[in-house]
């Protein structure tokens, strides 16, 4: 089994910043893109960041500059540093990764439980 724990989340003000940290453990042989999605209150999830094994980002258009994406093979870790949090920003914070199991066969794609971020005015 595969597990992805997030942790890092909290009660900021507007304007200061936060680092997520997401953990994959498990019978993991390899991992590829991770990414990090969040959800706020009654919206959808949506994407926030990627990064691929070799280190290749991707950042949505409102978090350019801001946020960056980073990982650690060797932990098996993805961070997400936010800085100039708004108050918009808040909702909680889904750490993604797509995993090759050991002795597995096929690619799957599993999710953390998520962390709150509050970014408060």
């Amino acid at each position: 089994q595969v597990q992805l724990v997030e942790s890092g989340g909290g009660l900021v003000q507007a304007g200061e910043s936060l680092r997520l940290s997401c953990v994959a453990s498990g019978s993991i042989f390899k991992i590829g893109v991770m990414g990090w999605y969040r959800q706020a209150p009654g919206k959808q999830r949506e994407l926030v960041a990627t990064i691929t094994h070799g280190g290749d980002t991707y950042y949505r258009d409102s978090v350019q500059g801001r946020f960056t994406v980073s990982r650690d093979n060797d932990k098996n870790t993805v961070y997400l540093q936010m800085n100039s949090l708004k108050t918009e920003e808040t909702g909680g914070y889904y750490c993604n990764a797509s995993i090759l199991q050991t002795l597995g066969f096929r690619w799957d794609n599993y999710w953390g439980q998520g962390t709150q971020v509050t970014v408060s005015s």
